[in-house]
């Protein structure tokens, strides 16, 4: 998507001076595996990132985020100095793959992006007593793993319920032996939701439901929060212009939210008008190696993305 920019930019250089101002962005750390904590370049132009509430933010060999970008040259407390990126700013536009199965299971190859969920994302740590695997009767144990395990298929029901999705994409547990019960399992966890009133409800459920599975287990529990962002409506013109430059391009478009989360939530927080539009995904899948996208669904994208950007200049330039 940074190369489709790209190209846009090429063809609208050679055309001579453009109405407004038009700049290509490459945000830095999306995804935030590393350290749970996504959307780090975008959230620090956005201010919305604190540095003062990742200090303990550590990656699993025990680096912090504060160490790990100073390595590379970045001072995290200034890093929302960024945000004057963002001065006068008027439009944003995205493209990414959909990194889903809806626009592939419609035999669509683009789609107009309506918002991105809302997240909370959370660590949460059940205790409960090592004790040897041979010798504590099964009814005797405090066994923190079982917390774990039953929280785990909760959270699943909890989604389908509200028609979100919840998921638990690490578990760690201590002493990690196989001849002792577990005394202490910490799980990951990450809600999300178009809906805001709906993602209350599913973290709220989450919490009942855990302390009422460490009551039953006989173990304690603790939540600890990681983040957190609201679910962010795209602007509704430039959804339009969106859907109209994929059916002049495709012949056909599909509006969709985004499950995944993407820059342009932080960019849209800020204020600024944003659109994402979205390329099928092959298999619907994403984070995985057979990950891959039609090459003729990329160079649609990239036209699709010229004439997105064309209309976005005009009314930019237009309006007051």
């Amino acid at each position: 998507n940074v190369m489709a920019g790209i190209e846009v930019l090429r063809r609208i250089a050679a055309e001579g001076t453009p109405p407004v101002t038009v700049r290509v962005v490459d945000w830095a750390d999306e995804e935030g595996a590393r350290f749970g904590r996504s959307l780090f370049g975008s959230s620090a132009c956005s201010g919305f990132f604190d540095p003062d509430a990742i200090k303990g933010y550590t990656d699993k060999d025990g680096i912090t985020l504060e160490q790990a970008t100073a390595r590379v040259g970045v001072d995290i407390h200034r890093a929302r100095e960024a945000g004057a990126q963002l001065r006068n700013a008027r439009a944003y536009l995205e493209l990414h793959i959909e990194q889903g199965p809806v626009l592939e299971s419609m035999g669509l190859p683009l789609g107009a992006v309506l918002g991105t969920f809302g997240v909370e994302r959370h660590a949460i740590h059940f205790t409960g007593q090592a004790a040897h695997s041979g010798s504590t009767p099964m009814d005797k144990r405090r066994d923190a793993l079982g917390g774990v395990s039953k929280l785990h298929l909760a959270i699943r029901e909890i989604a389908r319920r509200h028609g979100g999705v919840g998921t638990v994409g690490r578990v760690e547990t201590k002493p990690g032996i196989v001849t002792s019960v577990v005394a202490h399992a910490r799980m990951t966890l990450d809600q999300r939701h178009l809906d805001a009133d709906a993602l209350a409800a599913m973290y709220r459920e989450a919490q009942e439901a855990s302390h009422r599975i460490a009551q039953e287990e006989g173990i304690e529990v603790e939540w600890e929060f990681t983040w957190r962002i609201e679910p962010i409506l795209f602007h509704p013109d430039l959804i339009e212009m969106c859907d109209q430059a994929i059916v002049e391009t495709a012949g056909v478009s599909h509006r969709l939210p985004s499950g995944p989360l993407h820059d342009a939530a932080e960019v849209a927080r800020a204020g600024i008008p944003t659109i994402m539009m979205f390329a099928q995904s092959l298999y619907g899948i994403s984070h995985n190696k057979i990950e891959d996208t039609k090459e003729e669904h990329i160079a649609m994208s990239v036209v699709a993305l010229d004439k997105l950007a064309t209309k976005a200049m005009r009314w930019v330039a237009e309006r007051p």
